[in-house]
């Protein structure tokens, strides 16, 4: 029995054997026939239809995202090109890694051709991305970027089972877009955004970035806690609110008045906030424009997840004369002509109206040393939300300024300062300033109770008597 089931087995592997050879000299006799006997140009189609017979008996179906939709990007490519690259599967050889200059993270992106394996809700897919080389054409399509004279066309192949399909365009391709949007936004470094009034004829080019390396955070800066908090639960609290904005038929922004003296940390609190956040700054100088079209222009232009600053809007409102609905007749070619101004309601128009809705999840700070000089129309809740007072240095202030700046968080010279401080009326960046003078703790903290006592002689020395006349100065 056992040398009869030796020899079927050994003619059962003849069999198979001489069938596998079989089917490898045919598939090359077709090879061969193909390659010398069927021009090249036919190659393609063949290639196809003998891929769609055999599509027929599979349960696989494959999605094809190219890289362009016309003339415009295929966001879908871009969103798994983000995606994936921090996917790796036992099928990856090769990756791509670079790292742009000044940016503080590498990209890491699929290499051409290469197979990545991804597993969702418990199903498997998989991703190739695939470059085809193409001649230079001599025509050009305006509707499809592919038809350029562009050297390669990438696209991705995505491959699943059939029963799928619906998983993929209702759950999957959704997942894969907003994981990259985070990715995207995790992984970006900040920039500040100044106007760059040459490049205002095209949208993408009329601001000009630049690395904002500013070191602050709400940890550094010398801010009361409370106030400090309140600020945190806001910014939290707005940007979770998405889908209320959306109910409640609100653009989704945030107004914030920053008001207060000169070096009180205005612009350090910005830099804080955009570094909380992961927000870009859009530095915006109403003065250089001319008219409400340019304005209009350059607040579309900004990106999403930004902040837009107006600093010193008091001083912007005194050289646009009010801001108000007045022209300015000047004289040209011996014609007298109005001059277009930058309005308030232009302004007003972008904080609260139909051209607020222009893009997502922006915040929109103006600052002012005079609150008092403000148009009322632009305090108003709805356009400034949050109205934060920054005050001179606080004995709060003080304590967190010399943890940062001497490393120490409490000295026999603490109480005296903080006596001093409470009636100097100094700022800020004046105690920093004082601070950084000497490299010892005792000589910079008494350097600063020497500036201080000045402080309050000077303000002695300032202060008015006032009789039944009025006031007089002394």
């Amino acid at each position: 029995m056992s040398s009869s089931s030796a020899e079927s087995k050994m003619a059962l592997a003849k069999t198979v054997l001489s069938t596998v050879g079989s089917v490898a000299a045919t598939a090359m006799l077709v090879r061969t026939i193909v390659h010398n006997y069927i021009p090249p140009e036919l190659h393609e189609y063949l290639l196809f239809g003998l891929n769609k017979m055999f599509s027929k008996f599979s349960n696989q179906l494959t999605m094809v995202i190219d890289e362009f939709d016309g003339l415009v990007n295929n966001e879908i490519y871009e969103a798994a090109a983000i995606y994936l690259g921090n996917k790796l599967s036992p099928n990856t050889n090769r990756l791509k890694i670079s790292k742009p200059e000044k940016e503080k993270n590498f990209n890491i992106t699929m290499e051409r051709n290469e197979e990545v394996t991804d597993i969702y809700n418990g199903q498997t897919f998989k991703w190739i991305w695939l470059c085809r080389q193409t001649q230079s054409k001599h025509f050009y399509n305006p509707r499809d970027m592919n038809s350029t004279i562009k050297s390669e066309i990438r696209f991705f192949e995505l491959t699943f089972h059939k029963k799928n399909k619906d998983l993929v365009l209702n759950s999957y391709l959704p997942y894969i877009m907003n994981e990259a949007k985070l990715q995207k936004h995790e992984n970006k470094t900040i920039k500040i955004h100044t106007v760059d009034y040459e490049g205002m004829r095209h949208l993408g080019d009329m601001w000009k970035p630049v690395n904002l390396d500013h070191p602050a955070t709400f940890e550094t800066i010398a801010m009361e806690s409370n106030q400090k908090d309140m600020i945190l639960k806001d910014l939290e609290r707005f940007v979770k609110r998405k889908e209320y904005y959306r109910k409640v038929g609100k653009a989704w922004k945030r107004g914030y008045l920053l008001f207060g003296p000169p070096g009180t940390g205005k612009s350090s609190l910005i830099a804080a906030m955009a570094n909380y956040l992961n927000f870009d700054i859009y530095d915006l100088e109403l003065t250089a424009l001319r008219r409400n079209l340019e304005l209009r222009k350059l607040l579309v232009a900004t990106a999403n997840k930004s902040i837009l600053v107006v600093e010193d809007i008091d001083c912007t409102i005194d050289l646009q004369d009010n801001l108000a609905n007045r022209a300015v007749v000047v004289r040209s070619n011996g014609f007298h002509q109005p001059e277009s101004k930058v309005t308030l309601s232009g302004l007003l128009n972008f904080i609260d109206g139909l051209w607020s809705s222009c893009g997502d999840e922006r915040i929109i700070i103006f600052t002012t040393n005079h609150i008092e000089k403000l148009d009322p129309a632009l305090l108003r809740p709805g356009r400034m939300d949050v109205h934060i007072h920054m005050a001179y240095c606080t004995p709060c202030g003080f304590k967190l300024l010399a943890t940062n700046y001497l490393g120490v968080k409490d000295h026999k010279l603490f109480k005296d300062i903080e006596k001093l401080i409470d009636i100097a009326n100094v700022t800020p960046a004046e105690v920093a300033e004082q601070l950084l003078k000497e490299d010892e703790v005792e000589d910079s903290l008494q350097g600063l109770i020497e500036f201080l006592h000045k402080k309050i002689k000077d303000k002695e020395e300032e202060i008015t008597l006032v009789d039944d006349n009025g006031i007089k100065e002394k």
